[in-house]
C-alpha cells in the first residue's frame, strides 16, 4: 500500500516520499499511541460512567450469569458423583470383607473336620478303654475265684498250723 505525498504545484499525486519507500521513520510521525494525550484532555463525568458501566454490565451479565449456573450444577453433579463414587468404595470393602469372610469360614470347616475326627479318635479310645476295663474286672473276678480255691497260707495261718500240729503231736 502507497502512501500519497503531499500534493505537487499542478495538482497531481506525487508518489511517496522518499523516506517511505526506503523504509525509514517517516518525518512528522511518533511512535507514541494516538489515544496519549486524549486522556488528559477529556473530562470524565460520572453520568457517562455509569451508563457505560450499566452496559458493560448488560452485556457481560447475562452469559456471567449462565456461566455461574453451569459451575453451580456442575458442582452439585460433583457432589453426586462423590456421593456415588463413595457408595461404590463402601460396595467394594464389603465384597472385600465378604472374601475375607469367606475364607474364615473355611477355615472354620478346616477345622470343623478336625474336631470330628478327635471326637470320633476319643470315642474309640473310650470304647477301648470301657473294654479294656472289663477285661480287667473279669480277669480280677478270675483271679479272686483262683484265691480262694487255693490253700490260705498266709504266715500267721501257717504259723499256727505248725504249732496246732506240733501241739497235737505231742498230745
Amino acid at each position: 500500500m502507497s502512501v500519497p505525498g503531499p500534493p505537487s504545484l499542478d495538482g497531481v499525486l506525487a508518489g511517496p516520499p522518499d523516506g517511505l519507500e526506503s523504509g525509514g521513520p517517516t518525518p512528522g510521525l511518533s511512535d507514541t499511541s494516538p489515544d496519549e494525550g486524549l486522556i488528559e484532555d477529556l473530562t470524565i463525568e460520572d453520568k457517562a460512567v455509569e451508563q457505560l458501566a450499566e452496559g458493560l454490565l448488560s452485556h457481560y451479565l447475562p452469559d456471567l450469569q449462565r456461566s455461574k449456573q453451569a459451575l453451580q450444577e456442575l458442582t452439585q453433579n460433583q457432589v453426586v458423583l462423590l456421593d456415588t463414587l463413595e457408595q461404590e468404595i463402601s460396595k467394594f470393602k464389603e465384597c472385600h470383607s465378604m472374601l475375607d469372610i469367606n475364607a474364615l469360614f473355611t477355615e472354620a470347616k478346616h477345622y470343623h473336620a478336625k474336631l470330628v475326627n478327635i471326637r470320633k479318635e476319643m470315642l474309640m479310645l473310650h470304647e477301648k478303654t470301657s473294654k479294656l476295663k472289663k477285661q480287667a474286672t473279669v480277669r480280677l473276678h478270675l483271679g479272686e475265684m483262683r484265691l480262694r480255691s487255693l490253700p490260705l497260707r498266709c504266715c500267721y495261718c501257717w504259723s499256727r498250723r505248725k504249732k496246732g500240729r506240733a501241739a497235737g503231736r505231742s498230745e
